[in-house]
């Protein structure tokens, strides 16, 4: 009778293998040198015809996780994940941002029995309305009442990422390995906390100011939309954040007053100022209608002209600052001693050194390195201290007459 390893969980080896962009069974079989047959009974079939626990070896040491990963659930949620899958997007990179996604989860879930997190400090500002029934007047109305909330005043917004961190939201941001995939927002099966991804293959400061308020955006008015309807409705959902996101960056009792004629060269200078880029101003003054339709082509026909949607002026002006709770939260948990780094990965983590370093904005090879010893200086005595200072000859003044 053949024995498999008990409590096998074949979802978790969809999972890995997707995290490791390889993109079929068939292929996952080639690597570990076994049939397809075998590959696709044990991500199909169940624990029934899970592999021995020997072979199970040998599939997480080619996947780069550890053996116990394939017996912990899966934080798979029952709610939709938000994402702007592009029809030229492979699937193979979509599957890929949502296993990244499981495995932030999963981090911030173990981070958490040892550390407080920002508690989650999202208001309901849809009054009991449904996403639905928003209108444009009631999205710019809600982005006014969000940075009343959150004290964001009404000029230009600081980093989006670290306001999110602030108020509970868990952020990573890491290579996707390629430039059609922005971010994507979801929430914890466990706890119901916010949890954002955010690329970083074409990032600059503006760029990643309005991928982190599209995500906000996302948590605010689509925290309740059921995964079919988020299928059906994608376009309205996703104009929705784009309009939200753009209004919270650029608010609509402030911005278009500054704007004392619609040229590229004034939204660059107003770029330098409010950090958004040259182009989602365009569209911010066409939606608030204060440029018509026409001139609104001219202006992205001499934008792309300039060669500006390879890059725009002033991109890389300011500094990008990597998100820091899941980084700060591991650090205080090894430098106060509740856990060395090899026992957190030996016993909480199942990913790989560099999953967790890479999800928590650590320095690659942090987990290799041992903290620095304490020195303390010696504590000087009275005596001691003026045994170690020079001696030489008192040579008396002479007296004055």
């Amino acid at each position: 009778m053949r024995i498999g390893t008990p409590g096998f969980i074949p979802a978790r080896l969809t999972e890995a293998r997707e995290a490791r962009r390889i993109a079929t069974k068939s292929a996952l079989a080639r690597r570990l040198g076994v049939s397809p047959t075998s590959v696709s009974r044990w991500e199909d079939l169940g624990a029934d015809q899970s592999p021995d626990y020997s072979t199970l070896v040998r599939v997480a040491g080619e996947l780069g996780v550890r053996p116990e990963f394939f017996l912990r659930p899966s934080y798979h949620s029952e709610r939709p994940t938000f994402l702007r899958s592009l029809a030229s997007t492979l699937v193979r990179d979509l599957a890929y941002q949502k296993a990244q996604m499981h495995w932030l989860q999963e981090v911030s879930f173990v981070l958490g029995h040892y550390v407080d997190l920002p508690e989650i400090d999202i208001p309901d500002v849809l009054d009991g309305a449904t996403y639905g029934e928003l209108r444009d007047e009631d999205i710019e109305n809600i982005a006014l009442r969000l940075r009343q909330h959150w004290n964001m005043g009404e000029g230009p917004c600081g980093d989006v990422v670290m306001l999110m961190e602030r108020i509970g939201i868990v952020v990573a941001t890491i290579p996707m390995g390629t430039t059609k995939l922005d971010g994507l927002c979801s929430w914890s099966p466990v706890d119901g906390r916010p949890h954002v991804l955010l690329a970083t293959d074409k990032m600059s400061f503006p760029r990643r100011q309005m991928d982190a308020a599209h995500e906000l955006a996302h948590i605010v008015l689509h925290h309740q939309v059921p995964e079919e309807e988020f299928q059906d409705n994608l376009r309205m959902i996703e104009r929705q954040a784009f309009r939200l996101a753009s209004a919270l960056l650029m608010p609509s009792t402030t911005y278009p007053h500054e704007v004392k004629y619609p040229s590229l060269a004034m939204l660059t200078n107003l770029k330098e100022r409010w950090r958004v880029s040259i182009k989602a101003q365009i569209k911010r003054l066409s939606d608030l209608e204060i440029i018509p339709e026409e001139y609104t082509r001219q202006l992205y026909k001499l934008y792309s002209a300039k060669g500006w949607s390879k890059g725009e002026p002033l991109d890389h002006n300011w500094p990008i600052v990597a998100p820091k709770a899941l980084r700060d939260s591991l650090n205080l948990i090894v430098e106060n001693e509740v856990r060395g780094k090899a026992d957190l990965l030996a016993t909480e983590f199942t990913i790989s050194a560099s999953d967790v370093e890479s999800l928590c904005s650590l320095p690659s090879g942090w987990f290799d390195r041992e903290p620095a010893e304490v020195v303390s200086l010696k504590i000087r005595t009275e005596s001691s201290a003026a045994d170690l200072s020079p001696k030489g000859e008192i040579i008396p003044f002479p007296d004055r007459e």
